[in-house]
């Protein structure tokens, strides 16, 4: 089988690839500058002669999928395959795998490290500093910026999937109280416990926001949650902007409401006038989009993905929770 790898993909992982398939053609997108158009892609299968794809960034739109219908598999390397046309595929019998999980760890220390930010005024006190303003008195520094610590406070999780579990555990030694909201999932461990969505924006210190983008999470986070917040109250999102409403939020932040915000992610990228108001906020910790950026992220999806296609097509086990379009099994001629 020959597979076009556009996805960042190490050496050993194309290794591994070839050895167990056959041909790996590495074309990726970061060399290109930028995720590949249809057309490009269309291209890149003609003249590699593609079986199957592994890709990141690119557009896998369904007249790429109309054009290579005969492909074995599609790889995406993120964990939500929102560039990919998956209901095309499943309709020509294509498994679509993904790699959730891959960014958890990377999501996970950012979100903890700019708590811990916020909360110790770590920024203003930089600012001060390198603005030449420690005079007179050596506890001028240490009395402005006093802050909290992270240790027993009651951290939240809307959403306790991989990043929101990986960030728990962390949290467990610090120490922290967990709780979270998940309607489809209740964790074994019973240092961390299940809350009502209310209850947790009403009792939480720190609120982190880990929801996927469906019809029903969009706007889920508005004006009514926002206002059970207590004033000394931490919101933070590394997931996706949609989920939360930004007006509330602006309205929140802009009113004094909650202690601050710390933010990754933009209804806009790049963001318009509005999200400048909150990444310029002065109780904002703003970052653009970087939660899962580390270069282990990338070693981390090569892991995931060749463990699960060596799985599905060297073990045959096709019950891989890594396949997005599971509906293709019944599609798929034995």
């Amino acid at each position: 089988m020959r597979i076009l790898v556009t996805a960042p993909y190490h050496e050993k992982g194309r290794e591994e690839l070839a050895k167990r398939f056959g041909e790996v053609i590495y074309k990726p997108w970061k060399l290109h500058g930028r995720g590949y158009n249809p057309h490009e892609l269309i291209n890149l299968l003609d003249e590699s002669k593609a079986e199957a794809l592994i890709t990141e960034h690119d557009e896998v739109a369904a007249e790429v999928i109309a054009a290579y219908p005969e492909l074995k598999f599609i790889g995406v390397c993120r964990g939500t395959p929102s560039n990919v046309a998956v209901q095309a595929a499943t309709q020509r019998g294509i498994p679509v795998f993904n790699t959730p999980a891959r960014n958890a760890q990377a999501v996970a220390e950012l979100f903890i490290a700019n708590v811990i930010t916020l909360m110790r005024q770590t920024l203003k006190g930089i600012q001060w500093l390198e603005g030449g303003q420690w005079g007179v008195g050596a506890h001028t520094s240490y009395l402005q910026f006093k802050g909290n610590e992270l240790a027993g406070k009651q951290v939240g999780m809307v959403g306790f999937g991989a990043v929101g579990q990986t960030i728990a555990n962390i949290l467990k030694a610090f120490p922290c109280a967990i709780t979270y909201f998940d309607p489809f999932f209740t964790s074994d461990d019973t240092a961390f416990k299940k809350q009502s969505l209310e209850d947790l924006f009403r009792t939480s210190d720190v609120i982190g926001i880990h929801l996927p983008v469906t019809s029903e999470t969009k706007g889920m986070i508005g004006g009514e949650l926002l206002s059970l917040m207590k004033p000394d109250a931490i919101f933070v999102n590394t997931a996706r902007a949609v989920v939360v409403d930004r007006d509330r939020l602006l309205e929140t932040i802009e009113n004094g409401r909650i202690r601050g915000a710390i933010l990754d992610v933009f209804d806009q990228e790049p963001p318009d006038e509005i999200d400048y108001r909150l990444i310029r906020h002065p109780n904002v910790l703003a970052t653009p989009h970087i939660a899962g950026a580390t270069h282990e992220v990338e070693d981390h999806h090569v892991d995931i993905m060749n463990r699960v296609l060596n799985e599905y097509f060297g073990n045959g086990n096709h019950q891989v929770p890594q396949l997005v379009n599971k509906e293709v099994l019944s599609t798929i001629i034995k």
